[in-house]
């Protein structure tokens, strides 16, 4: 699990790229537990329905959740203009997890980023083949 939340973490703002199914629940285990915590400490604070815990938890973890739910959702061959579908209350939730659940799908290598170009030869160096 941690090394999920370090992913998430590293490329919350990359959304190039496939995240495999394992990676993926196991940081959606992670945000689950962390939105428990921030609630029972909001639940502790009780100022007049102010959650300052769980207000600075989703906007921490807006952008990193963002990046991974379209990342595994290019790992199941799908744009990530699908995560849009979850604005349907309830039914595109569903949806969702539908496909968030889908084995990865070789039509996702698509979304991966580029191959770096290869290094051109050092001058006076002669070029290698391959």
């Amino acid at each position: 699990m941690i090394e999920a939340v370090r992913y998430g973490f590293a490329n919350y703002m990359n959304f190039d790229g496939r995240t495999n199914r394992a990676t993926f629940w196991w940081w959606v285990l992670a945000v689950f537990l962390a939105a428990i915590a921030a609630s029972i400490l909001d639940d502790g604070l009780a100022s007049g329905g102010v959650e300052p815990f769980g207000l600075l938890l989703t906007l921490g973890l807006f952008l990193p959740h963002l990046g991974m739910a379209i990342r595994r959702l290019h790992d199941t061959g799908r744009s990530g203009w699908w995560v849009l579908i979850g604005l349907i209350p309830l039914l595109g939730l569903l949806v969702l997890i539908y496909f968030y659940v889908q084995p990865s799908d070789p039509a996702g290598e698509k979304y991966d980023p580029p191959a770096p170009a290869p290094m051109p030869p050092e001058p006076g160096e002669p070029p290698t083949a391959g």
